[in-house]
């Protein structure tokens, strides 16, 4: 039957309304349920079954269910003689509705089917059967569903007069009024089984139609049960007598059977709506604490009255732990405890955050290896006494003895994350199988949601780890300029980002300042960001321009994938110049706050197109400096709001940077401050400001030397000169014996333009030698008898720092002292 057709059907003819409002009773009939194993073999068949079949569940299950159900066939002409048994598989299609009922039974259906058929039943003559058939899918091995019905029954109920039809069928449960009663009742329908089959089973029933009965076209109503209406004092008595019954582990009486039957399909049920309210109030977010909080809080005091939870001691921490079997070592944390006793009265005995193992003989240790829920009906004297022991000097007792108790487990992925504890009040039922069952589904659906958290915590961990050591550790002054930076991580899921900054220093006591943002978040975006700042340290080292700069890491990120997609910014300041030179690849203009005036401005340069989109070029800009004057660099996450025009950041960017501050860190603060009063943001934000000193003339000294060896003497002397000028005389002995060496080499590699030196005195004594040979020389392990090689070995030994670099005419060869402390 097509679902479909239900929603082409007027509403002024739908059941509950019109003339199917007249027979609404007519759905209320005793139906048949039968369960098909993946075998072929009945595993359930219900009294319905036993009463429309005149075969008792004894005689049915574990017998070929094609035997047993309507299946296609032919009718013998006449009853088999006496003595001879009438097969119960004999049947004729009746209608012609769709495929018969064989077609679901041999597996050749995936969709719900329905039909009409005669039988021969043993004692009952010609039977007119109603069927609906459902296809099952899951873990366990049920795999059909069958519900059937007397149809010439239906019609001496119903007594309503000529029907054009009556026949079966489907359709969706939201189609009729009252949609959450029958999606509520259908347990009633189904054969008791555990929580968890008979929640599976519900699902895929409502999600493939409801079971329905047609009069007419445009006449239908749902199918409900009905089990019969005794008087209700009488019915009152025997659900009593069978409650009673079922309460102490005994057998039901015959006569009360079909009694105790309603009983468990109304404890299902209401287990069934426990588990469904449970599971939509947790797992409402990724935060492992909040997570925590509204599992105990879930289960009091419907379920229980107390409910205390513990956790492994990686699992609160977000880190991976070995998923064996615990031992008495493993730590648990009590991570939440919730209760329905006077407050306070369980906080001094067992407070949230306390961490402890458990031994061998208690209940919590036979949870946590077995992976497997413990009952235990009464916590008698000395069960109390031995859990107590654990406790050291708190008598925990006095809470616990002669209460029922119930420890499932948290599993997710065959590991034990945890286990919750719960504890009813002596004068409230003690917790009985049936609960053992509902809180271990509970505990099942909690611990898939405790898992989530808890790799979403370890990974936003490993994330943050990840991102916080590619950041640079910036000293706070470098050559001629202050720096203050700051990152703050994004407010989005998976906020991990690729905004970065950096320093790094350059040969001619000039400074590189760079800010990029990698396209995305999370780790494969911090990763990209660690190998674009890499690149980025790696090609700064090589003196390059920064349009060239830019121009190979855009190189670098298309070889590297073509995903790889970042905006960045490149400056390089000369404190001696005093001038910036910046490229820009996609990335937002930096803002200069000119000291003179306090005014600031966007830098106006050449956008760009970001790393890695290839064949577009990059330009170099000039702007001079004075000192004093404050360079601010950032991603575009800081003054980019949803809903709002970047325009508008940027202006904001420009009146908080030029605020006065006392220092660069409060500076820095002002900014973000100002720009995220919205709390709006959800990107992260890397910030860089350098207040760009300079360096003065009378702290620059420099010198043009003819590459000849007699120069090497003159160039110790200028040197041993300059120092005693600038009251460095504890500096003349080591630097004079370095410069010695590195313009010894350069006179000896250079080719025809002059060698040049120069001196900066700044935080330290910088020296650097420039010739016109591109090859860099290398740090070598002179033998004794060797005449070269050792110039090198000395500056390593001698400088605070030293290194090499290409330029455009050569190569620089440099090195620092420390200055000697001011008295």
């Amino acid at each position: 039957m097509d679902r479909g057709t239900e929603r082409d059907t007027p509403p002024e003819r739908r059941a509950g309304d019109g003339a199917a409002a007249e027979r609404g009773g007519a759905g209320r009939i005793p139906l048949a349920v039968v369960v098909v194993d993946r075998d072929g073999l009945v595993s359930h068949w219900s009294r319905g079954a036993r009463r429309l079949f005149s075969l008792a569940k004894e005689d049915a299950i574990g017998r070929p269910a094609a035997d047993l159900l309507p299946v296609t066939g032919a009718l013998p002409e006449e009853p088999g003689e006496p003595g001879e048994e009438e097969p119960y598989g004999a049947y004729a299609a009746y209608d012609g509705l769709g495929p018969g009922l064989g077609a679901s039974l041999g597996g050749g259906l995936s969709y719900p089917a329905a039909g009409r058929a005669r039988l021969a039943a043993a004692d009952a003559g010609r039977v007119d059967v109603l069927w609906w058939a459902y296809p099952l899918v899951g873990p366990g091995r049920e795999r059909l569903l069958v519900l059937a019905a007397d149809a010439d029954g239906l019609l001496r109920t119903d007594g309503a007069g000529t029907f054009e039809r009556i026949a079966p069928g489907f359709a969706l449960h939201t189609d009729f009024p009252g949609s959450e009663d029958l999606a509520r009742r259908l347990p009633e329908i189904l054969p008791s089984m555990s929580v968890g089959d008979s929640a599976r089973i519900v699902a895929q029933v409502l999600e493939l139609g409801y079971p329905v009965l047609e009069f007419s076209q445009n006449d239908r109503v749902p199918v409900t049960p009905d089990w019969g209406v005794p008087r209700r004092i009488e019915r009152r008595e025997r659900r009593e007598r069978a409650a009673r019954a079922l309460a102490a582990g005994e057998p039901v009486p015959e006569e009360l059977r079909d009694e105790g039957e309603d009983l468990e399909y109304a404890a299902v049920r209401e287990r069934l709506e426990f588990l469904n309210e449970v599971s939509s109030r947790i797992g409402t977010s990724l935060e492992l604490s909040r997570t925590i909080v509204e599992v105990s809080k879930a289960v009091v005091p419907r379920f229980t009255d107390v409910a205390g939870t513990y956790l492994r001691e990686q699992v609160v921490a977000g880190e991976g732990f070995d998923e064996g079997v615990p031992d008495t070592t493993t730590m648990w944390h009590r991570v939440a405890l919730e209760h329905t006793d006077e407050p306070g009265r369980w906080d001094d005995v067992v407070p949230v955050g306390e961490a402890m193992p458990f031994p061998a003989h208690t209940p919590f240790f036979q949870c946590m290896t077995t992976g497997e829920p413990v009952l235990v009906p009464r916590i008698s004297e000395e069960m109390g006494h031995a859990i107590a022991s654990q406790f050291e000097k708190r008598d925990i007792r006095p809470l616990i003895t002669g209460r029922s108790m119930l420890v499932v487990p948290l599993k997710a992925r065959h590991a034990v994350l945890g286990f919750m504890i719960l504890l009813r009040h002596p004068e409230r039922q003690v917790f009985n199988d049936m609960d053992r069952v509902t809180g271990a589904e509970l505990a099942a659906r909690a611990g898939l949601v405790l898992d989530n958290a808890r790799m979403y915590t370890y990974q936003e961990n490993v994330a943050e780890t990840l991102q916080d050591s590619m950041l640079p550790h910036i000293p706070p002054r470098m050559a001629g300029c202050d720096i203050a930076t700051r990152y703050l991580p994004g407010t989005l899921l998976g906020r991990i980002g690729g905004d970065w900054f950096d320093a790094v220093k350059l040969p001619g006591a000039r400074t590189a300042f760079v800010v990029g943002d990698v396209m995305g978040h999370g780790l494969n975006s911090a990763a990209m960001m660690g190998q674009l700042r890499t690149a980025v340290q790696t090609m700064a080292a090589l003196d390059l321009p920064p349009a060239q700069l830019l121009r190979n890491l855009d190189d670098l990120a298309q070889r590297l994938g073509d995903t790889y997609l970042a905006t960045c910014l490149y400056a390089v300041y000369d404190p001696i110049a005093g001038e910036l030179r910046l490229a820009n690849a996609g990335h937002i203009p930096p803002v200069l706050v000119r000291a003179a005036d306090g005014r600031s401005e966007l830098l106006d340069l050449p956008t760009g197109a970001p790393i890695g989109v290839g064949g577009v070029p990059f330009e170099t800009v000039r702007v001079p400096v004075e000192p004093g004057d404050r360079l601010v660099m950032c991603t575009d996450g800081l003054v980019e709001v949803r809903g709002e025009d970047i325009g508008v950041g940027l202006a904001t960017l420009c009146e908080s940077a030029a605020h006065p501050a006392a220092s660069m860190d409060d500076a820095c603060d002002t900014i973000v401050r100002e720009l995220n009063t919205s709390g709006g943001r959800k990107d992260d934000v890397a910030l860089l400001m350098a207040r760009l000193g300079g360096i003065e003339p009378d702290d620059v000294a420099e010198w043009r030397l003819v590459p000849e060896p007699s120069e090497v003497g003159r160039a110790r002397a200028v040197v041993r000169e300059q120092l005693h000028d600038w009251g460095l005389p504890k500096l003349v002995d080591s630097t004079e014996l370095m410069v010695s060496e590195l313009v010894t080499n350069a006179v000896l590699h250079s080719h025809a333009r002059p060698v040049a030196l120069r001196l900066v005195r700044g935080d330290t004594l910088l020296c650097e030698v420039e010739d016109d040979d591109h090859e860099l020389p290398t740090l070598l392990d002179a033998r004794p008898a060797d005449e070269s090689g050792r110039g090198l070995r000395v500056v390593s030994t001698l400088a605070r720092q030293w290194g090499t670099s290409r330029t455009t005419t050569g190569k620089s060869v440099w090195f620092e002292l420390t200055l000697p402390r001011r008295r």
